[in-house]
């Protein structure tokens, strides 16, 4: 599911994906572009980060949608891979 709030905050701030993405670190926008179109979420420390960058709540932006840690995200992928065998 896409994640409007975080679009909607992000164009509020005046920021381009690009622009958001080097603030945080990031070498390019897909890690912002996947987070805004629902493919990913990040970590609760960059959530943290991007709600105070864009001046708003965390659970604003994403609701109880973030996670722990990027390798939890991983181990989530491996064990779905899993059950479809």
């Amino acid at each position: 599911m896409k994640n409007k709030r975080l679009k909607e905050a992000r164009i509020q701030a005046n920021m381009s994906q690009t622009e958001l993405s080097e603030y945080l670190g990031y070498k390019g926008k897909q890690s912002v572009a996947n987070w805004e179109n629902g493919y990913s979420t990040p970590t609760l420390k960059v959530a943290i980060c991007l709600a105070e960058v864009l001046g708003k709540n965390v659970h604003y932006l994403f609701g109880y949608k973030v996670q722990d840690s990027h390798t939890k995200n991983e181990e989530l992928k491996s064990n779905e891979r899993k059950e479809m065998i």
